[in-house]
């Protein structure tokens, strides 16, 4: 969103100091109103609700050590739970229009990486150990000391990046772009649709809905993706009644038999939090390392999101710095906990909640509308996840755009800092991953310095940063090299 809309905006706010909700928010003072926190929370609300397909079926679908599984129902359960209670605390305590949830990346490295080689209850018990260690890291003052060592045009880039980031998911999610299996042999890794064109009719709710959302926005209209995701809900049902479609992938937008399904709590507390130190043939090393892994990924995917969201949101200081950061890491690590104790995974801040910030969140009160909905989850499952991907990617789509105005702000002529940056925004989509593109942009900027003479301008923490993204990236071999694979 561009500087003068963000003013524009504000210039239509409710009148500051309404009443106590609106003065503790600071609703009016961020040049927002109820209704515009009401339409984000339930437009992150939406673009995130697939976590609840999602979750149970990459954890749901792997194996521990022992041949054991993980029940989706209360898989299910558990990931509601998390995310409302966790999303709740952070508009409370943080402030911010920023939701959570089990994180996807960090759940697949637990059900395809960690749990093979233990138990559940211990694979939960070293995400909780991620979780307490990141606590530690913001109570130690680390983890936000090494958010205000970032360079100001990195964190725009890091902004940008999660742009096309977003976008990209949106276009994937929704089947407009699929992956080119490599026994094709074929030249390029991606094509449109799932065969070099477009089929079926969920393509076309999601072509509808972009058209529908990019003209709501260049109009200007109120609630715009809010109406958008809606709409294109109403005639995926239609269309699923009327029409022969095979699949719709994960969520099918048909009206279900029953509204309220009972919530099973049976997977809450089921942790073992040393257990992987004493589990047979995992020696000490490699699992270190994976907690490690989960503490990086964890790290970086949440400062690139914390920082991305309230520079949308129009959020930072002039320093570009986050308010109430301190309180929105330790959440956040909290959340981390929650998770692993929950047995549904890492839960993390959501990317997705960009949608909410394109309808005008700009405080914490739109967390309660979502935690809520979360929480409404728990027993209106069926009726709550009939939202279709291709219904609610728009909006990612859409997101995608506002985010990507930042680029303007980065000096393109200085190359100390351009070739990061565009690092930075590059490799996030193309390696589907924040981390790798914050990583690639810290090392890409150290070694630029260096090599320029100027490597008394990196700030000390961008260097052990640097350094532990380098492990990061040769993790493989170094596993190799200690003898651990």
């Amino acid at each position: 969103m561009s500087t003068t809309e963000k003013v524009a905006d504000r210039q239509d706010a409710t009148p500051p100091g309404v009443n106590g909700v609106d003065r503790f928010f600071k609703i009016s003072e961020r040049g927002s109103s109820f209704a515009r926190e009401i339409r984000g929370g339930f437009a992150t609300f939406f673009t995130m609700a697939y976590i609840l397909v999602l979750n149970p079926i990459i954890l749901g679908s792997a194996k521990d050590k022992f041949g054991d599984t993980l029940d989706p129902v209360q898989l299910t359960t558990a990931t509601a739970l998390v995310a409302a209670v966790m999303t709740i605390i952070m508009g409370v305590g943080g402030n911010l229009p920023l939701a959570l949830a089990a994180g996807l990346g960090l759940n697949a490295v637990v059900a395809f990486q960690i749990a093979p080689l233990m138990s559940w209850d211990d694979a939960m018990g070293l995400v909780v150990l991620e979780g307490l260690l990141i606590c530690v890291l913001v109570v130690t003052g680390l983890r936000e000391a090494v958010m205000h060592a970032i360079p100001q045009p990195l964190k725009q880039a890091i902004s940008v990046g999660i742009g096309l980031f977003i976008a990209f998911i949106g276009f994937v999610d929704a089947g407009f772009v699929s992956r080119i299996p490599d026994i094709a042999n074929t030249t390029v890794p991606v094509q449109l649709g799932g065969t070099g064109r477009l089929t079926g009719w969920p393509i076309l709710v999601f072509c509808l809905g972009v058209l529908l959302t990019i003209g709501l926005l260049a109009r200007k209209v109120k609630g715009a993706i809010l109406i958008s995701i809606v709409t294109m809900t109403v005639v995926a049902v239609i269309i699923n009644s009327a029409a022969d479609v095979k699949s719709w992938g994960l969520t099918t937008p048909a009206w279900p038999d029953k509204l309220v399904d009972t919530p099973d709590f049976g997977l809450i507390g089921h942790f073992s939090l040393f257990g992987a130190f004493s589990a047979a043939d995992v020696g000490v090393v490699t699992v270190v390392l994976l907690i490690f892994t989960l503490i990086l990924s964890d790290f970086f995917d949440t400062m690139g999101t914390v920082v991305g969201i309230s520079a949308e949101a129009g959020l930072l200081d002039e320093e570009g710095k986050v308010p109430n950061l301190g309180r929105v890491l330790l959440i956040d690590g909290a959340a981390a906990v929650a998770g692993g104790a929950a047995s549904s995974s890492s839960a993390t801040s959501y990317i997705e909640s960009a949608a909410g910030v394109g309808e005008g969140s700009r405080t914490g009160f739109s967390n309660l509308i979502t935690g809520g909905l979360f929480g409404l989850a728990l027993f209106l499952t069926p009726l709550l996840t009939i939202v279709p991907l291709q219904a609610a990617a728009p909006a990612l789509v859409a997101v995608g755009f506002l985010m990507m105005t930042q680029v303007k702000h980065i000096d393109w002529e200085k190359y100390d800092i351009a070739i990061p940056a565009f690092l930075t925004i590059a490799v996030m989509p193309f390696t589907y991953s924040i981390t790798n593109g914050i990583g690639a942009g810290f090392l890409a900027y150290v070694v630029i310095k260096v090599v320029l003479g100027k490597a008394k301008e990196i700030h000390w923490l961008l260097w052990g940063t640097s350094v532990l993204f380098l492990v990061y990236f040769a993790i493989d071999p170094i596993e190799q090299i200690l003898g651990v694979k």
